[in-house]
């Protein structure tokens, strides 16, 4: 892996990987949408409102996935200064906290006619709101100093500490009391039904294919963004030198 610390080398497969991938999440949007929406029956005891679990479902996995990447990442970083793990960690960040925010609406608009309350402090969603403020405090951090590789280590401290509340998360359901449905992925196998779950692992795929691909534009700009820096690192370290040379 230590020759993709190069950012030309590993935007060089990136790249390559983009298309592909832009192609795969439009056929994977085309073909899942009208079976979640239509084709995907309705549930025998949640009805129609059932169906709001093909955007809910995926948005909690992509959630859990991303900050895990980050949390990969961020132990990259730290251990081997792998300049490329912390920029997809970076870039990875935003689009967590997005998927994240997905959830917990959705997940709120199912609540509503399920539970009679938009919101409970229910063990999986009070755990999702804590990944939440997880992936705010990460954005936070990474930008809270002039110097911007110390704040790049207190973001990534605080992604692999906050990646204890990954497990907490997938198991609070089963360790816990709670009013949320039990996981769709069990010790058991799935679930769900057949008919449901082939819609659900194609949003789960569109999703996927989505965040590789605004990544990969992520990693872009991030990538311009250090160059920027090193610049200005570059310009201000100018006077001092000169100054110096003078004074020799």
């Amino acid at each position: 892996m230590h020759k993709y610390a190069n950012p030309t080398v590993f935007m060089g497969l990136a790249n390559g990987i983009l298309p592909w991938a832009g192609m795969a999440m439009a056929l994977l949007f085309f073909a899942g949408l009208p079976m979640a929406l239509i084709v995907s029956p309705a549930d025998y005891q949640q009805g129609e409102a059932a169906r709001i679990m093909y955007v809910h479902v995926p948005a909690a996995w992509m959630g859990l996935m991303i900050y895990g990447v980050m949390a990969a990442g961020s132990a990259g970083f730290l251990i081997w200064r792998h300049p490329m793990a912390n920029l997809i960690a970076r870039a990875s960040a935003p689009l967590g906290a997005m998927f994240t925010a997905v959830c917990l609406v959705t997940g709120m608009l199912w609540g509503k006619p399920m539970w009679g309350a938009y919101w409970v402090w229910d063990a999986r969603l009070t755990s999702m709101l804590i990944l939440l403020f997880l992936y705010v405090g990460y954005l936070a951090l990474a930008d809270a100093f002039e110097d911007s590789e110390r704040g790049d280590k207190a973001a990534a401290v605080l992604a692999l500490v906050g990646s204890v509340n990954l497990p907490i998360i997938h198991f609070s359901v089963t360790w816990w009391n709670t009013l949320h449905q039990p996981s769709i992925l069990t010790m058991n196998g799935f679930t769900v039904n057949a008919a449901m779950l082939w819609p659900l692992f194609l949003m789960v795929g569109a999703f996927m294919t989505y965040y590789v691909c605004i990544l990969v534009l992520r990693l872009r700009i991030e990538i311009l963004n250090a160059k920027i820096r090193n610049a200005r690192r570059a310009r201000a370290a100018e006077p001092a030198v000169n100054g110096a040379t003078q004074q020799a």
